[in-house]
């Protein structure tokens, strides 16, 4: 029997997390699945607790450390469903995940990428949803505009989509010499070249106090060089354009925290003031020690579940 999705969960080095993420996966109120866990060279005890599951329908692979567009890559290679869900090792999914994503894909069949909504994990005591840029906030639709959609957070999280596989394969899945935004390069061609729905339900969770990738300043480099490579498309998609300078605002901000001037300076050049919030302009141009000293109080107000953000 063919299962209707195929799930792809690239492991490294995850021992403290993955027994969680496949419990998640098992507890799924939509059972019509196989699980493909990919090892990409773990070297400490995730395959001992893999051993822990003796579910027929999970397969590990296994290959050299390559990244994990490369495991991601070849889960998809090797999946039997017609559609793809993607779990990172140390994410989880709430019981409903796989049920909403097929509520999507028998509404919108003609479709080639499916997200859910998720919230954001911001300290070990407060969750925050998610807020979308979309007119009808309440059902299951078709993006009209997928950038204008994902200025504030993004229409589409890794761990909370779904894809139709041969789609995938025709934009030439991940990159993997793109080491740091590799999802998002590959949302970006999904949403210029098909069609993407999104399903406003709930149904998992990215863990925001883990550090990402911008605080290391070459990964900040390979991040600007992928937004970079879309310049021509910008010309032509206003969204698209004010999508690459929020991100660039982003990596804009991480190189003042971090004193990273060289690369501010090239950042600002190619940002459009108008692209950007009033409080975001305010931010892009205060001197470093004002940036560090709102991010201090940013941290402070969370742990006082308190939440503000320099998108409104």
């Amino acid at each position: 029997m063919i299962p209707f999705f195929s799930i792809i969960i690239p492991l490294y080095n995850k021992e403290k997390f993955i027994k969680t993420t496949l419990t998640s996966v098992l507890e799924q109120t939509f059972q019509n699945f196989e699980i493909i866990v990919v090892n990409d060279g773990s070297t400490d005890g995730s395959l001992t607790i893999l051993k822990q599951f003796s579910d027929d329908r999970l397969k590990v692979i296994h290959q050299k450390n390559q990244g994990v567009s490369t495991a991601r890559n070849q889960g998809v290679k090797q999946a039997k469903a017609t559609y793809i869900a993607l779990l990172d090792a140390d994410d989880i999914w709430y019981p409903n995940h796989l049920e909403e994503l097929h509520k999507s894909i028998v509404k919108y069949p003609e479709a080639a990428l499916f997200c859910n909504a998720y919230q954001q994990k911001l300290s070990s005591n407060m969750l925050q949803n998610s807020i979308y840029n979309l007119e009808e906030k309440n059902e299951i639709q078709i993006v009209k505009d997928y950038f204008k959609a994902s200025l504030i957070h993004s229409i589409a999280w890794t761990s909370a989509v779904a894809f139709n596989k041969e789609k995938f394969e025709e934009l030439g899945g991940f990159q993997p010499h793109i080491i740091s935004g590799q999802d998002s390069d590959l949302w970006i061609r999904f949403a210029l070249h098909t069609t993407i729905v999104f399903n406003p339900a709930y149904t998992c969770c990215y863990d925001k106090t883990v550090p990402n990738s911008l605080f290391k300043k070459h990964l900040r480099k390979v991040h600007l060089n992928f937004l970079n490579s879309y310049k021509k498309e910008e010309t032509i998609n206003k969204s698209l354009k004010q999508y690459l300078d929020i991100n660039r605002y982003a990596i804009a901000i991480q190189c003042k925290y971090y004193n990273d001037y060289d690369l501010l300076k090239l950042i600002k050049k190619d940002i459009k003031p108008s692209s950007l919030t009033k409080k975001q302009r305010f931010l892009l141009n205060s001197p470093a020690f004002l940036v560090k000293l709102f991010k201090k109080l940013h941290v402070f107000f969370i742990k006082k579940n308190i939440y503000f953000t320099a998108f409104r």
